[in-house]
């Protein structure tokens, strides 16, 4: 454990090199992070002769506006790291080092947060210039928890991709389970449309499922649709999604790695 802590300021170095580096790469990772826009735009358009629910233009901009924001510093990239490293056994290469894998895996994804900050500083520029700062909550206590909601979406977004990953060790085709999650997530997450917007059953089932906290739950209390009571219960949920899936991921990796084996030549 202690010589984790200190090779984490070391590899979150590494991983803001890395991100420099393959800057074009990480260009079009953000460029692919984009659909808020193309459904504001749309719902824009819809709402336009009346609101849909409590949405009118303004609030489906600060919907739109703040999804992409938490789009794109709650993003990860785990799953494709591990299924290539599990099939072309480079894996090994990181078991030989004293540090987890999945430990070197969130240091590279985090080395990045600089970058990814930067770019969420013109979305929120653009935000703040054209609703004004009434379309979000002024309630300090939520404001203060609104970082904190973020990092809970991005681990529940990287441990879900190491689960998923992990499943490389045992299946062909764990790319495909995952390909399913992100189809979930694009509905249940409130990635394309509020999930207040949908059918009562459907919004209820979205509500309880991890999807929401990976999203729309920092999303709806930073515009100020979800009350401080109702947030900090929601919060609890979201942490306790982390610590299972934490759980789950310790779990298969332990199973996976049993079946791994790597051979040179």
């Amino acid at each position: 454990m202690r010589s984790t802590l200190r090779a984490i300021p070391t590899l979150l170095r590494v991983g803001l090199a890395e991100a420099v580096a393959y800057r074009a790469e990480m260009l079009v990772w953000l460029l692919s992070t984009t659909m808020p826009l193309v459904m504001l735009a749309l719902m824009s358009a819809v709402a336009r002769e009346a609101p849909i629910g409590r949405f009118g233009q303004a609030e489906f901009g600060a919907y739109y506006l703040a999804a992409l924001v938490v789009r794109l510093n709650a993003g990860a990239w785990v799953i494709w790291e591990v299924n290539f490293e599990i099939r072309q056994g480079t894996l090994a290469y990181r078991l030989l080092r004293p540090i987890h894998p999945l430990v070197s895996y969130a240091c590279a994804n985090v080395g990045a947060m600089p970058l990814r900050l930067l770019a969420s500083i013109p979305v929120v520029v653009l935000a703040l210039a054209t609703l004004g700062t009434g379309r979000f909550t002024q309630d300090p206590l939520l404001l203060a928890l609104f970082p904190l909601t973020v990092i809970g979406a991005w681990l529940i977004t990287f441990l879900a991709m190491a689960v998923i990953g992990a499943l490389a060790f045992a299946i062909d085709s764990s790319s495909s389970v995952f390909e399913l999650w992100l189809g979930l997530y694009g509905v249940f997450s409130g990635y394309l449309v509020p999930l207040e917007l949908f059918p009562r059953w459907l919004e209820v089932t979205a509500k309880v499922s991890p999807f929401r906290f990976m999203l729309s739950f920092p999303v709806e209390m930073i515009i100020g649709l979800t009350p401080r009571a109702d947030a900090l219960r929601e919060l609890a949920i979201q942490w306790t999604y982390v610590a299972v899936l934490a759980l789950a991921a310790r779990i298969t990796w332990r199973a996976g790695l049993r079946r791994f084996a790597a051979f040179g030549g």
